[in-house]
């Protein structure tokens, strides 16, 4: 998703912030409910973007699962695809 993003300083700046998830990525981003509940949101890049990351404690790894734009009623808002993400199991 991450490659989708055609505008580059927009990307470093994601990955900027993705990289602050290496401290304390759970006092970090806000934890999701329903369909999406086990993962958590971030805000990134001026609060347009979002990374939606799960924290798995037993790995000491934090997965960044999905990366776009929050666009509430779209069908290219983040949490939507994210949500067909989760229902087609490519997250797990």
């Amino acid at each position: 998703m991450l490659e989708d993003i055609s505008d580059l300083r927009v990307r470093q700046q994601i990955l900027k912030r993705a990289q602050q998830l290496e401290s304390d990525p759970e006092k970090q981003g806000k934890p999701l409910l329903g369909e999406l509940s086990g993962l958590r949101s971030l805000r990134a890049v001026g609060q347009r973007y979002r990374i939606l990351y799960r924290v798995e404690r037993r790995r000491v790894t934090v997965l960044d699962l999905a990366i776009g734009i929050r666009r509430e009623g779209s069908r290219g808002d983040i949490y939507a695809l994210a949500k067909k993400l989760f229902r087609s199991k490519l997250i797990e």
